[in-house]
């Protein structure tokens, strides 16, 4: 291939620009040129094209976000609006697309794969639910964001005597909540995957940990469960214990990305632009056992990812 493109679609994980980054250089160190399409399938569609070079992409691997930009575009839900993307690509001389995002991204580069333009995904989502991938880029640096913020929130329980809910990102998963249950010492982790028993899950821990002199408790709730702040007035009214509610909201999306999703980041997009430069596409790129991988997207798509049952049994363990 001689030239190849990149844009970064649906929501903004930290780390985009270390893949924009890698795939960039990946590519003019194998003599191919690189087009930024800004706006991810918007600026495809419309023609928001960018030449980019080694310098394009400096001063880019610490900053959270995309530089490339993103959007929601409903137009490329249709045949008709790939077809038209895809000619405009073709007119740009473009013959080969790297797409980052999570699994409506992935939908739109197999399509496009399937209408004869080779794509490959790169998984950058924080809540971590692509089921072909252990990883995906922005999960780590979100964890720490909302440890940081659960640090600082727990200062003021422990100064009050609260309890505080925790609302965090997650629509369908509960990768964020659970890891930063155990990692900040939450009483429980109600997330998507999981029913939960209000009396036996929530208030249980909290009474018995009040029992043994606890003078603070932490409940994390993911936001695919919802409903922080009518959890919160239920758990005051159910065990006297003042309680707050704090939903988290976009603050874990943004950030300098840590040095494990500027690696991860850096990893998928060399490998991206080798499957690229052999003339291949429709994959996704993935990391197992610390390996990077590749699978067919529509193979990637339907591997379900289900939450590691020690994961909550460790929550469990180390609330009490």
């Amino acid at each position: 291939m001689r030239k190849i493109g990149v844009l970064t679609s649906g929501g903004d994980a930290p780390g985009m620009n270390a893949a924009i980054r890698s795939v960039v250089r990946m590519a003019l160190s194998s003599g191919m040129e690189v087009c930024g399409i800004r706006r991810g399938y918007t600026g495809l569609i419309t023609g928001q094209f960018e030449s980019m070079t080694a310098r394009s992409v400096s001063d880019i691997l610490h900053r959270g976000g995309t530089i490339l930009q993103s959007s929601r575009c409903p137009e490329f839900c249709k045949q008709e609006g790939v077809l038209k993307g895809i000619e405009r690509a073709r007119k740009e001389g473009i013959e080969g697309i790297v797409v980052i995002g999570g699994d409506g991204s992935f939908r739109g580069a197999c399509a496009l794969s399937l209408a004869g333009m080779p794509t490959i995904g790169i998984p950058g989502t924080i809540d971590n639910d692509i089921g072909c991938t252990e990883l995906t880029i922005g999960f780590d640096t979100a964890l720490n964001t909302v440890k940081d913020a659960i640090d600082k929130i727990r200062d003021t329980a422990q100064s009050h005597e609260r309890c505080s809910v925790i609302e965090v990102m997650g629509r369908d998963a509960g990768y964020i909540a659970a890891y930063v249950a155990i990692a900040c010492g939450a009483e429980a982790a109600i997330i998507p995957e999981n029913p939960y028993d209000f009396e036996q899950d929530i208030i249980k821990p909290i009474v018995d940990g009040k029992k043994r002199g606890k003078e603070n408790n932490l409940i994390v709730v993911a936001e695919g469960v919802g409903g922080s702040v009518e959890l919160a007035e239920r758990i005051e009214k159910a065990t006297g214990i003042e309680t707050r509610a704090t939903i988290l909201g976009h603050i874990q999306r943004g950030g300098s990305p840590t040095v494990n999703d500027r690696m991860l980041a850096s990893r998928m997009g060399i490998h991206a632009v080798k499957l690229l430069s052999e003339g291949i596409g429709n994959r996704t790129v993935a990391i197992k056992n610390n390996v990077i991988v590749d699978y067919d997207i529509l193979e990637g798509l339907d591997m379900k990812k289900t939450m590691p049952q020690d994961i909550m049994n460790m929550a469990k363990i180390l609330s009490l």
